[in-house]
């Protein structure tokens, strides 16, 4: 023995030698000056309980063992120690304490900072030694500014909860977060069960900084992206600079990734830029996700669900309930059933407290989800073992098994029965009484005894401090009742007279038993016997409350289809059809259409198997295209930089955009969604289809044209901004050398990307290369010949072309020039005089540019004039005399050639996407209406079927009112009405 320790390490050996010693000695790493010191090492064991286990497991009579905060042993006939206190929980059940994944428990969010009055916006980081942007706070560690907050911990456990996993919720990258035991009796070292639980991201910026940018979600996207990017390449250990933010990021890349989505559609976002990367995020939702559900599946991510369902609006006021937007109704109506439908579509969840103003809500929540299909088992594994799982601890907390945390709750039946009572809550072991179980709890119906006579006699409340009432006769409760140590008191009154009852509640009876003093002072027995439980009758009433449910649409909003469209086979018989082709416009001519595409043009077309319409009298045209527009744009600028060619619109379509339909409604089929005009590299454009009820990715053209905006005049130097501004360039003359600053320098830098040699990947520059490349469009706003011309210029010396001028107001100024550089314009059609540097546009303007060769297309840049384009095409016949087609053109097939799709729509040609649509009149009329707008042979407007849906939704809407008016009468909270005012975006919004 002594020949083979002489072979170990010197330190080994010594290392192994205190450890023994601390075995034997319990020796203490802190001593501390308080007198005899004991270990106590005794088990505890819980007996003859219901001990669910997990929440497939569930022992019968079972017994649970724990010491020194871990369970030991779990079953229905194991061994107890000899030194074990017995806790006998005949008639209880045990459950395992629930997790929140989702929390701030502990931490404060940093004090907001804003801008004062007339203070210029922040563009550049004060910090060094960090990422550039402030909001990036990879470097925040959760336990640095982590205070463990009894009172709330202590509502917590009442709730359930045995552990939260909290973080610092500011910032776009959030730093990590820490995994606590809600122990009440613990230090925080014996508390902390990982102080590197997850990383924390999401879409919103740090309250900590005034740093602008981002403005937009756009902007939080781009800028995510390249955070991504530059920690890759900061990885490789390519650059000098030492960068705090980015080391942590590489460093938490190892830890569970959640994100803060916080509404569907940011959902699927959060997943795209995940996909991306590499990347599967834990999603926190918002509880909608049930009308997205399909694509939340796809998604292929656990989600984290608050359940803070929305209260009924109090609608007693007509007038004010007619501010009411349906999607809102809706979702009151819906949000209960949101669990219920993720669990029955296999999307995993767990389950958080995040965002509820009352822990309280919590229970009552989670039960409602319960009544609206919520199976119960999914609702335990919400709380318990998928977010073990969630954050890697399936070893140490979730279920009851040996060797797990004593983390576990001991109640008097289901846990999620209504009625049911949580008596304690053990964390680590650690004993926190919620209900006294040694108090038998009085609540319910008795028929009180009492000298000679019968009275109802009914107990409610808190089993500690129960309430009282009687009925019958002239007797009253006088005064509170006393229960303490199971001894009852009551004191009542009849007609003056005053009766003392007393009583020792016996625990295996419901039944009670004891003495009355009566006024006379003769001492009697009384007695109150239980009546006979009524969960029947509260199973009736509960049943009966429970709301009729409204059917999900596509969008979930007023006008969305309780289906989506399907593709259809159709022939149009007899219709005036304008084809925007060499054959004109044909009368009474046949169009078949046929898996999407127009199949045949002509007369006397058979039907076969295809759906006829009588077009007799009608005209059919190709969809109208609207080459600039900021309908369905979720944001339009992103205002903090000069340059934001890094952010795409196809990131923040708004596929719920009530415009989308209304443009529908108006004939259109196409758009390109631009960015703003608040710099002068503006973001990349979304060119789509009007697909209604489809998500905005489903929405973009496939193989798109790419295009970005650019901008000159007065918004992109700032003349016209109520606030101080500071960000370059405050000129017209700015403007042009800020564009030859940024083109030289992706000129530089594509040229070292093909020369082969390791470079930092920049999202901008890879924009900017693509235009130098001809690869990207360029569609500018603008106005005034001086600026036009510049741009023409800084092109021309960078061997490219701008391929469409908006606007363009002064158009008729420059119109050879524009020929001459091979640029088209799309312009409005009498739009002037808004603002200073349009006063010398004229109504003549798309006719001049139409005469000397210019493609010229008509666009809205407006929600209202997007849905009359064809009024605004007439318009050019009348100035400028425009004939009757190539007015038509300049709505649908010159935005086409624009935007590089008239190989696809635009005009009605055999084997082009079948995006037509049938007026009820002449297109270019006043009177006209589109009676059916079709998208690749899909029917996305109808016009009778509109009419039928705005009778459907009042009546919607009144059932939905008349719900909530019994939510209100029957006692339930309720909200005050709110009207949902949809901001309308245009060139210069920003959000700052």
């Amino acid at each position: 023995m002594k020949s083979k320790l002489y072979r170990l390490p010197f330190r080994l050996f010594i290392c192994l030698t205190f450890l023994s010693i601390t075995a034997l000695t319990a020796q203490e790493y802190f001593p501390k000056n308080d007198g005899v010191k004991t270990k106590t090492t005794n088990y505890t064991a819980f007996t003859n309980a219901t001990i669910i286990v997990s929440p497939t497991q569930t022992i019968k009579k079972g017994t649970l063992l724990i010491k020194d905060g871990k369970i030991t042993n779990v079953g229905s006939n194991i061994s107890i120690p000899k030194n074990t206190v017995s806790i006998n929980l005949e008639g209880k059940s045990i459950y395992p304490s629930f997790i929140d994944v989702y929390s701030n428990f502990g931490i404060s969010e940093p004090k907001p900072q804003r801008r004062s009055f007339g203070q210029a916006p922040q563009y550049d980081t004060n910090r060094k030694g960090y990422y550039w942007n402030e909001h990036i706070r990879a470097e925040t560690n959760a336990l640095d500014v982590f205070n463990y907050d009894s009172k709330k911990a202590e509502e917590l456990r009442n709730a359930g909860f045995g552990v939260v996993n909290t973080h610092m919720q500011d910032g776009i990258v959030r730093g990590n977060g820490i995994l606590v035991a809600l122990n009440s009796e613990g230090s925080n070292a014996d508390r902390l069960l990982d102080v590197n639980s997850a990383q924390y991201l999401s879409f919103n910026k740090s309250s900590a900084s005034k740093q602008v940018y981002p403005t937009s979600l756009m902007g939080a996207m781009a800028l995510l992206r390249q955070v991504y990017i530059d920690a890759d390449w900061y990885a490789k250990g390519t650059i000098d600079t030492k960068d705090l933010t980015l080391e942590a990021f590489n460093t938490n890349k190892s830890l569970k990734q959640i994100f803060y989505a916080g509404d569907k559609h940011n959902a699927l976002r959060a997943d795209k830029i995940g996909d991306q990367f590499g990347v599967q995020y834990t999603i926190v939702g918002q509880g909608n996700e049930y009308q997205l559900v399909d694509e939340i599946k796809k998604t292929n991510a656990t989600y984290i669900i608050p359940i803070n369902f929305p209260k009924a609006f109090d609608v007693s006021n007509p007038y004010q309930a007619d501010y009411i937007n349906l999607e809102d109704m809706r979702y009151w109506n819906q949000a209960p059933t949101n669990l219920s439908v993720l669990a029955k579509n296999n999307v995993p969840f767990s389950l958080t407290a995040h965002s509820l103003k009352s822990l309280k809500d919590f229970t009552k929540n989670l039960q409602k989800a319960i009544d609206y299909g919520l199976d119960k088992t999914k609702a335990l594994e919400a709380l318990t073992t998928i977010p073990a799982q969630i954050l890697g601890k399936s070893n140490q907390i979730g279920t009851l098994g040996k060797g797990m945390q004593a983390n576990f709750l001991i109640t008097d039946g289901d846990i999620f029965d209504s009625n049911t009572k949580l008596y304690e809550n053990w964390v680590q072991g650690t004993k926190n009484v919620i209900k006294d179980m040694s108090v038998k709890d009085l609540s319910g119906n008795y028929t009180l005894n009492l000298d000679g006579k019968t009275y109802d006699l009914t107990f409610t409340g808190d089993a500690n401090k129960p309430k009282a009432t009687i009925k019958k006769d002239t007797l009253k409760l006088k005064g509170s009742v006393t229960y303490n140590d199971n001894w009852l008191g009551l004191i009542l009154s009849d007609k003056g007279d005053n009766i003392q009852l007393n009583a020792r509640i016996q625990s295996d009876s419901d039944n009670i038993n004891g003495n009355a003093q009566l006024a006379n002072g003769k001492t009697v027995n009384w007695s109150a016997i239980k009546k006979p439980s009524t969960s029947k009758d509260k199973k009736n009433k509960k049943d009966k409350n429970l709301r009729e449910i409204m059917p999900i649409t596509f969008p979930n909003i007023g006008y969305g289809l309780s289906e989506k469209p399907k593709e259809e086979t159709m022939l149009f018989k007899n219709a005036t059809v304008w084809t925007n082709e060499n054959e004109g416009i044909l009368k009474n001519t046949d169009v078949l259409i046929k898996n999407g595409k127009i199949a045949k043009v002509g007369s006397n077309l058979s039907a076969g198997s295809a759906k006829v319409i009588d077009a007799t009298g009608k005209h059919l045209t190709a969809g109208i295209i609207d080459e600039h527009t900021h309908v369905a744009a979720q944001s339009v600028n992103e205002a903090g930089q000069n340059s934001s060619a890094e952010v795409t619109i196809e990131d923040n379509i708004d596929s719920e955009d009530i415009n989308i339909y209304r443009n529908l409604g108006g004939g259109v089929t196409s758009m390109q969604i631009l960015h703003g005009s608040a710099n002068p590299i503006g973001g990349r454009s979304a060119i789509v289809k009007l697909k209604w009820g489809e998500i905005g990715d489903e929405m973009i053209y496939t193989n798109s044209p790419k295009f970005i905006k650019f901008a000159l005049g007065e918004n992109v130097k700032q003349s016209r901004y109520p606030t101080t501004t500071n960000r370059f360039p405050q000129s017209r003359m700015g403007v042009e050398q800020m564009l030859t600053d940024y083109f030289q320098r992706a000129k530089e830098y594509d040229a070292v990307k093909k020369s082969g040699t390791p470079f930092r990947k920049d999202i901008e520059m890879e924009v900017l290369a693509e235009i130098l490349n001809k690869e990207r469009f360029i569609t500018a706003h603008s106005y005034v010949q001086s600026e036009i011309n510049m741009l023409m210029k800084v092109a021309e010396k960078f061997n490219f072309n701008i391929n469409t001028l908006t606007h363009i107001l002064e158009g008729y100024k420059v119109a050879d020039k524009m020929k001459a550089h091979g640029a088209g314009g799309s312009t409005f059609s009498d739009w002037w005089s808004y603002k200073y540097e349009v006063n010398d546009a004229i109504p003549y303007n798309a006719s001049i540019m139409h005469n000397v060769g210019i493609v010229t297309a008509i666009n809205s840049d407006d929600r209202e004039m997007s849905r009359r384009l064809n009024q605004e095409a007439a318009k050019t016949v009348k100035y400028g005399g425009v004939s009757e087609e190539d007015a038509w053109k300049f709505v649908t097939l010159n935005p086409a050639k624009l935007l590089h799709i008239d190989d696809r729509v635009g005009s009605i040609k055999v084997g082009k996407d079948a995006d037509v649509v049938l007026w009820t009149d002449h297109p270019l009329s006043v009177y006209a209406k589109a009676e059916k707008t079709i998208i690749e042979g899909k029917v996305y407007f109808d016009l009778e079927k509109d009419k039928k849906q705005r009778l459907k939704i009042q009546m919607e809407r009144n059932q939905l009112i008349n719900m909530m008016l019994n939510e209100k009468n029957g006692g339930a909270p309720t909200q005050a009405p709110k009207k949902r005012v949809k901001k309308e975006l245009h060139c210069d919004t920003i959000n700052y």
